[in-house]
């Protein structure tokens, strides 16, 4: 336990310039609170006494506006920023390093039993209000833009942006997790990747009507009658349409 409180305080330290000092952190951080409450609970589900997780995770929501249910599993050094509206299941489950912004929901989908709520590998940031719901798993060094719905397996070293949320592959860069600005315009992207296939194609097609021509009047080609392949562009193509490698179904 204590152990998680010093590298809960070291990562809050680290990722939050308006932090000034542990007793501040202590004293302020209802993140900080949220998360200690949910250690004692766990600790007390994982040993099966009744009820009384359930009563201290409602203490933790009525005085923090942080819900996390008891069986949830948060590794340490998770920080959750300002936190007021997070909710994080009952099977979820959350790796070392993770920053929860405020709004966040890990959420399940339907009424089955068992696995039904999302893992979080490896310093994962998800950005305000963004939900992240069913069992699925997102990949370490991922980052979750602000009000995205993700719905499906995210590869490790992606940023995730849209409703629902999908993938801009990063190359496997480490990215700064409090960079929101350079969260990129996936629409915007990928409808100029489509606007300049649209005009290679025509340039293509122009260009193979000028060699029927040069053929049919029986004329020596100048050149040979092939376009170049545009592999990046429909890559990033195919993964907003949700049928590239970073995210699978």
């Amino acid at each position: 336990m204590l152990n998680s409180v010093r590298a809960d305080l070291a990562i809050i330290k680290e990722r939050d310039p308006a932090a000034r000092g542990t007793l501040e952190i202590l004293l302020c951080y209802p993140g900080l609170h949220a998360l200690l409450l949910h250690r004692v609970s766990h600790k007390l589900w994982r040993l099966g006494v009744p009820l009384l997780p359930r009563l201290l995770s409602q203490v933790g929501r009525t005085f923090t506006g942080i819900e996390i249910h008891p069986g949830a599993r948060i590794g340490h050094g998770v920080f959750i920023d300002h936190g007021m509206g997070v909710v994080i299941g009952e099977t979820a489950v959350i790796g070392n390093n993770c920053l929860l912004y405020q709004g966040t929901t890990l959420g399940g989908t339907g009424k089955q039993h068992g696995k039904r709520h999302p893992t979080l590998k490896e310093n994962v940031v998800v950005g305000a209000g963004a939900k992240v719901l069913g069992a699925i798993t997102v990949g370490a060094n991922t980052r979750i833009g602000a009000g995205s719905v993700l719905l499906r397996d995210v590869a490790p070293d992606s940023t995730v942006v849209g409703i629902p949320g999908r993938v801009v592959h990063q190359s496997g860069v480490r990215v700064d997790p409090l960079a929101h600005s350079a969260l990129p315009d996936t629409e915007a992207r990928v409808i100029r990747n489509l606007m300049e296939r649209i005009d290679a194609l025509e340039g293509e097609l122009a260009r193979t009507q000028a060699c029927l021509r040069e053929v049919a009047a029986g004329r020596p080609l100048q050149e040979p009658c092939r376009g170049e392949a545009q592999n990046l562009k429909d890559r990033e193509i195919l993964e907003f349409l949700g049928e590239g490698p970073g995210i699978t179904s």
